[in-house]
């Protein structure tokens, strides 16, 4: 079987020989170095959208070379007819479908499940992230390297030189997985120098082509790192009627490469304020939602932590670290031992908070990855929070904490060397003072995916004891089975480019096998040739209530214990092609809702771009909620405006104002950053919060942060 063996790569006669430079290469977006003239050419894309099986209609050249410090990589997009680019903005890691753009894939290790992604729109705006679980892509990771982009009448160049020293790599390697990937939204047309089947992402590193050196690539030495920050900042609390607090910061990150694989990152008095704020949802739920980290320190490496698990059950959760609790400072070591072996150490210390008598903490993870066959691993995890100096049940009169908490857990990650197999089995148990029985968890997913067909079975375990204090795990003492099928048509010609249906099911039981929640969904989804998306859907749950439940999340009252619920509803979404300058898309929900009730629901997305130096979007959620009393009729408003103004590719104005109406709050967040230096920052960040009826200020806050990366 393809997924028990190791396999030839799938593209590896797809090769560009990479050579070293000795003369000088000045980054321009222009080909007058002589360096590029006697560089090989990697030609002849394949299409991937809107079909797989030709070459691509629109031509992309691409060469590299490298000297001591560098490598460097010079793109020729070419353009089918003299017409102006399509963007989105100038911001940094854009939408991918959205913006024309040229984007590369690096597999250092050549081991087909992480590396390194770098591009550019076709107005200048960079693009930089991690690559994971064999072509996911985190897209927060930043760091240091140059590019230009510069339009010409039949065609846009993309130049960069990205230093050795920003990525990892096993000294001693001169061949390298590589693929590059060019989007023209006008044309449109999607398409990589290696072949990649339409059903995958061209990130896909089961397809990448080879990069062969001519010998093997320099050793960037020692790689150091370190990257201070300033911070003075006032705010206020209304709601309390306080004085205003004034807050001067210092703080620092420091990054050492130990080998040129091996990374170790430490932190001193962390401030993550520049971060940008959530993106709020009405919450209808019965269980916390999940917000992506978005905080520079955790993210490399971060899927080593981040990712045991699945979407329902992870053990570790980042943001559980410090968003609302000072961290003193922190240490992780991250990164390749070789070819086969990855590891990642976390140790953080978060500081004593005497308000709510919460002790000082230390959480600490230990991750190890090994490959097996050809793209597959079995990973190791051990997470600790212990809270020092604390004596739980001391002082009963104020909150009480565990002493610790621990999860050890194994997890095997199947992926097959052409991505058509790919799945996760995974076991682990849960360690607190008192409880240590009924605390193991158990999961397993395996999906086949090919052109006509996606099929998918996952269950999960989770017993009542199982906690994940650092993790996400929102539900316990269940079983969840969740099968998925799909089926597209690729008709020959007409606006559809390809349709079919899809079933999800999702069943849950208590560990004795009793049912207790099911949803059915049966999707028609019509792929348009323009890029637009439309589908339609029917669906019918079954809800038996574990705990008293508010359906409308607003402190009304609640409905009891063991009452069952069911409904149907029925939606249409449509999502508009994405190379106009006005967007727009479309979600609906009709139907039932608990108790008897029913539930409206649209949601309105408004793009419009002037480009490249703007873009304005409009996000609305509107609820209608009709029930019995007490609840009766309840509506909610969820307005979301973000402006995004790109002065520059460097200089950079977001605005996001936040309506929501079952909160009672409104929320204006705007963040003025420069990138005067590559990965050097200074931010201007200023944040207020009212009551939305009637408008009165709750707390405003004003922070100026100064950041610079300095390496040797």
């Amino acid at each position: 079987m393809a997924f028990c063996c190791r396999a030839q790569k799938k593209n590896s006669n797809v090769q560009l020989h990479i050579r070293k430079t000795t003369g000088h290469i000045t980054v321009d977006g222009s080909m007058d170095d002589s360096a590029w003239q006697q560089a090989e050419t990697a030609r002849n894309f394949f299409m991937v959208l809107p079909m797989d099986t030709s070459r691509a209609h629109v031509r992309t050249e691409v060469k590299m070379t490298y000297d001591d410090e560098n490598f460097y990589i010079i793109a020729i997009c070419w353009l089918p007819k003299k017409r102006p680019y399509m963007v989105e903005s100038l911001r940094r890691d854009f939408s991918f479908v959205k913006n024309d753009n040229f984007i590369f894939f690096l597999d250092p290790f050549n081991d087909l499940t992480s590396g390194y992604t770098f591009g550019a729109n076709a107005a200048g705006a960079q693009w930089d992230g991690m690559l994971f679980e064999g072509g996911r892509a985190d897209l927060n990771w930043d760091n240091k390297w140059v590019s230009v982009v510069k339009n010409y009448d039949d065609k846009w160049i993309f130049e960069a030189a990205i230093p050795f020293k920003t990525i990892r790599y096993k000294k001693g390697i001169s061949q390298w997985g590589v693929n590059f990937s060019r989007l023209d939204i006008t044309s449109p047309e999607k398409s990589a120098w290696a072949p990649v089947p339409r059903q995958f992402p061209t990130a896909s590193l089961a397809y990448t082509g080879e990069l062969i050196w001519d010998q093997p690539p320099p050793s960037p030495g020692l790689n150091f790192s370190l990257i201070p920050y300033a911070l003075t900042g006032i705010s206020k609390d209304y709601d309390a009627k306080s004085k205003p607090s004034y807050k001067k910061e210092i703080g620092a990150d420091a990054k050492m490469s130990l080998t040129s694989s091996l990374n170790l990152d430490l932190t001193v008095n962390p401030d993550y304020s520049q971060v940008e704020v959530d993106k709020q949802v009405t919450n209808l739920s019965r269980y916390e939602l999940f917000f992506p980290e978005k905080r520079q320190f955790f993210l490399e490496n971060n899927d080593l932590f981040a990712n045991f698990g699945f979407a329902t059950i992870r053990p570790f959760f980042s943001r559980r670290i410090g968003l609302s609790v000072p961290i003193s400072f922190g240490a992780r070591l991250s990164g390749n031992i070789d070819k086969n072996w990855r590891i990642g150490v976390m140790d953080m210390q978060t500081k004593r908070q005497d308000s709510v008598s919460l002790p000082a903490q230390n959480f600490s993870v230990i991750a190890l990855q090994r490959k097996i066959f050809a793209r597959s691993n079995i990973r190791l995890i051990f997470i600790n929070k212990q809270s020092l100096d604390y004596q739980p049940g001391k002082d009963s009169t104020r909150p009480q904490y565990t002493l610790y908490n621990r999860n050890i857990g194994a997890e095997y990650n199947l992926a097959s060397s052409n991505n058509q197999w790919t799945g996760k089995f995974m076991v682990l148990r849960s360690c607190s003072p008192g409880t240590h029985d009924k605390s193991l968890t158990h999961a397993a997913s395996l999906q086949y995916s090919i052109r006509h067909w996606l099929l998918l079975w996952q269950h999960e375990y989770v017993e009542k004891n199982y906690s994940a204090e650092v993790g996400y795990v929102p539900r316990t003492n269940y079983i969840k089975l969740n099968p998925n099928a799909a089926h597209l048509f690729f008709p020959k010609s007409g606006i559809v480019l390809s349709h079919g249906p899809r079933y999800t099911g999702t069943f849950y039981y208590n560990t004795s096998f009793k049912k207790k929640d099911y949803e059915n969904i049966l999707l028609y989804i019509f792929n348009l040739r323009d890029q637009g998306v439309f589908d339609v859907w029917a669906g019918n749950d079954y809800v038996q209530l574990l705990l008293p439940f508010d359906p409308t999340n607003s402190n009304k009252d609640t409905l009891a214990t063991g009452t069952i619920h069911r409904w149907k509803a029925v939606g249409v979404e449509y999502y508009s092609k994405p190379q106009k300058l006005f967007t727009y898309n479309i979600t609906t929900r009709f139907g039932g809702y608990y108790d008897n009730g029913t539930r409206n629901n649209i949601n309105v997305d408004l793009g419009y771009r002037i480009q490249p130096y703007a873009g304005i979007t409009l996000s609305t959620a509107y609820n209608n909620i009709k029930l019995p009393q007490p609840w009766g009729n309840t509506t909610f408003w969820l307005i979301g405006p973000r402006i995004d103004i790109t002065f520059t590719n460097k200089l950079f104005l977001t605005t996001f104002i936040q309506y929501n109406n079952q909160e009672k709050n409104i929320n204006v967040n705007a963040r003025l950053q420069w990138r005067y230096h590559p990965a050097s920052d200074l931010f201007l960040v200023y944040t207020d919060n009212y009551y939305s009826y009637p408008i009165f200020v709750r707390n405003r806050a004003f922070v100026l942060k100064f950041t610079y990366w300095w390496n040797n």
